[in-house]
This record gives C-alpha cells, sequence and structure tokens, in this order.
C-alpha cells in the first residue's frame, strides 16, 4: 500500500478523503501525522492559488505526493461571499457554528438565498508539475440549520439536486453531488494514473 498525503489535519477531511480513496490500495495520511505542527498560510487569491499552495507544501514537508483541497461557498446576495474565507468567515479562530451564525445574520431579509459550493482539488508529487481540479454544486442557504450529520455550512446549504440540506443526508448520499466529491473524482484518476 503506497501513501498519499492531506494537506490538513481537518479529521472532517480526512475522513472524506479517505471514503472517497476507499479501493485504490492508498493510505491516505494526514500531514500533521508525519511533521506535528505543518501549517501553511493561504496567500492565493482564487481557491485553485491556495489548494496548490498547501499541496505543495506538505509535499516538500514529507517528500511523499500529497493532496489538498480549497473550498469556497460562494453566495449571491453577498456578493460571492465568503467565498476564498470560507473557511475563517467569522475570524481566524472561529468554529464551525461561528461561520453558520455570521452567514445567517449577513444574509437576514434576503430573499435570494442561492450559492454555490466550489471545491478546488490539487495534487503535488516531487519533481513534477501540479494538477488542480474543480467540483461545484448549487443550493441555496437555508433559515436556519436542518440537520446533525456532515460538518461546515452542512446544515444550512441545501442541495439542489438531493433537496435537503448536506446535513440530513447520509455521506454515501452527500459523496453522489458534493462539491468535493466530485473535484476529487476528477483528481482520483490523474493521482492513480501518476502513483502506480
Amino acid at each position: 500500500m503506497k501513501r498519499i498525503v492531506l494537506a490538513s489535519a481537518n479529521p472532517d477531511k480526512l475522513a472524506e478523503l479517505r471514503t472517497l480513496f476507499v479501493g485504490t490500495n492508498l493510505e491516505v495520511v494526514s500531514v500533521t501525522e508525519l511533521v506535528p505542527g505543518w501549517d501553511v498560510e493561504e496567500t492565493g487569491i482564487t481557491l485553485e492559488e491556495n489548494a496548490i499552495l498547501k499541496a505543495s507544501s506538505a509535499t516538500q514537508a514529507t517528500g511523499l505526493p500529497a493532496v489538498a483541497d480549497d473550498t469556497g461557498l460562494f453566495v449571491k446576495s453577498l456578493g460571492g461571499a465568503p467565498g476564498i474565507y470560507t473557511a475563517r468567515f467569522a475570524g481566524s479562530d472561529c468554529s464551525y457554528s461561528d461561520n453558520m451564525d455570521k452567514l445567517l445574520r449577513d444574509m437576514l431579509g434576503e430573499t435570494d438565498r442561492r450559492a454555490v459550493f466550489r471545491t478546488a482539488a490539487a495534487f503535488s508529487r516531487p519533481n513534477e508539475p501540479d494538477i488542480c481540479v474543480t467540483g461545484e454544486v448549487s443550493g441555496t442557504i437555508l433559515h436556519q440549520p436542518a440537520g446533525d450529520a456532515g460538518f461546515g455550512y452542512d446544515p444550512v446549504f441545501r442541495s439542489d439536486e438531493l433537496g435537503s440540506s448536506f446535513a440530513e443526508c447520509t455521506p454515501e448520499e452527500k459523496h453522489l453531488v458534493s462539491h468535493r466529491a466530485r473535484a476529487i473524482k476528477l483528481l482520483r484518476k490523474a493521482v492513480l494514473d501518476r502513483i502506480f
């Protein structure tokens, strides 16, 4: 079994990525398991730039192939916010709940609640060009959280395709349509072609 590094310390992302790479003969480990305290400043101005920055930094730190993603929630009535600041919308050390609460406060009185979740997924390997792909899903922002599964903004993002919030569906249902799953599926073949 070969190792690939996830350029994140987020346990929810790690669990989701492991699910998406089941059956590939790849062991997905967090970069912080190998390099405690690893961190990288997200200085990119796009999701793609930040994903590549994280993946290449993890590869440099570990010498192993690495994947990374950067996800943004783009809300029409907020002019595309929170966008690249999605994970830290309520501040640098905020919780999932803090971000959701700020989003719902900012949207009070808004009638156009359309939104798009977009993920850029990148793959980096020593001495090879980086690869980056994107996946997205359309939906609406609910007026209040619904469901208790998933993480992040899942309780307030209602998928057009599922007809429910991501937090109201099973992980398997979410993986059929989610932005991250779509991006990783696009990246998966390129990763496997390069590693095996």
